[in-house]
């Protein structure tokens, strides 16, 4: 069976890590005989600087159309001064909704090489091993909205169905690891999240008994992240906190540069990128770490191509790599090795997947 895999590189060290991950996955394709097909397309300010849109139509058509996206980032100073539409987010945003994806998920792993790396105690962030999935499609990012002079509103809307999708996806993730699921809200001052808590709880209630449930407000959760991450398992919260939440856990694993994500639809297809930004900095120095965009493929493997044995093949090829001592500049640290750049990184970790 062939699979269509659209990339869009876009813009600052997209393709950098992008073209990167790129060489992993091929490698990977070949072991395990997964007929790939892949395609580049346009997103973001690369694309607006040649069409004149942050999302060409013939983009939207390749990747609703695709078993999966490989996307790099998006977006950078330079577009800054443009009108807010035709800004590079608006492209993300918008193939999102083309795409129908309503789920995105997080995984965080603490490597116990790179404890060191974490701004946290060794003691706090080791044995990590977490997943933020976040509502995509409600919230108060596309509630009702309007500035009138000096007052302005945003509301926070969900329906049921909504809530309910979400919470039987996150579920599901729970039931394959250690079965616990936290959902987080603020049940105690908002009407949107004492509807999210009973779904919830009605969900997992009768539909996965065996999954140890707990609510937590978002304060509380904030906290808890920060003191206790190795508690958590799964969470699931909706888009507003989940948007918070998430960037708080890149923080535990000590560089952004590791973690990857993926934005799913109904069908299981949608788009894998790593969560580091643009980074227009460093773009052409071959010194961006390429982890998350690696790691990405390997979750791309997992839920769209269905091929587990491929995805924890480039998993443990990162990991014997950090095991050996070999790091990115932005993980330096204690390593006793000269740092590798993006390219000598990957090759590390081709080496290892054989």
């Amino acid at each position: 069976m062939g699979y269509k895999i659209i990339t869009l590189p876009g813009d600052g060290i997209g393709p950098d890590v992008c073209n990167q991950s790129l060489r992993v996955l091929k490698v990977v394709s070949e072991h395990y005989k997964i007929d790939l097909s892949i395609e580049e397309a346009q997103i973001g300010g690369a694309a607006y600087d040649q069409t004149g849109t942050p999302l060409p139509q013939k983009t939207i058509d390749l990747c609703t159309q695709a078993d999966a996206v490989l996307l790099g980032a998006v977006g950078g100073p330079r577009w800054d001064s443009i009108e807010v539409k035709n800004r590079p987010e608006q492209g993300l945003l918008g193939i999102r909704k083309a795409m129908g994806l309503f789920a995105n998920i997080r995984p965080v792993i603490v490597y116990p090489e790179l404890t060191d790396a974490s701004p946290l105690k060794d003691s706090i962030v080791a044995g990590t091993d977490l997943i933020v999935v976040r509502e995509l499609t409600g919230g108060i990012y596309f509630g009702k909205r309007e500035t009138i002079n000096n007052y302005a509103y945003d509301t926070c809307e969900y329906h049921s169905y909504e809530i309910e999708r979400i919470c039987k996806f996150a579920a599901n993730l729970a039931l394959s690891r250690k079965k616990r699921l936290t959902s987080v809200d603020k049940a105690n001052v908002l009407d949107t999240s004492r509807l999210w808590r009973g779904i919830c709880q009605d969900v997992v209630s009768k539909e996965y008994p065996q999954i140890s449930l707990d609510h937590m407000y978002i304060d509380s959760a904030t906290m808890h992240l920060i003191t206790k991450p190795s508690t958590f398992d799964v969470l699931v919260t909706d888009n507003m906190f989940g948007d918070i939440l998430s960037d708080e856990t890149s923080v535990l694993s000590g560089s952004m540069g590791l973690l990857p994500s993926a934005s799913l639809n109904d069908n299981d297809n949608g788009i894998y990128e790593p969560i580091h930004g643009s980074a227009p900095d460093i773009v052409g120095k071959d010194i961006a770490n390429p982890i998350g965009s690696i790691l990405s493929c390997a979750m791309l493997l997992d839920y769209s191509l269905k091929v587990p044995d491929a995805a924890n093949a480039i998993r443990n090829a990162v990991h014997k790599s950090i095991i050996q001592g070999y790091r990115t500049f932005d993980l330096v640290g204690n390593s006793k090795k000269d740092p590798l750049s993006t390219s000598a990184f990957t090759s590390k970790v081709i080496e290892n997947l054989s």
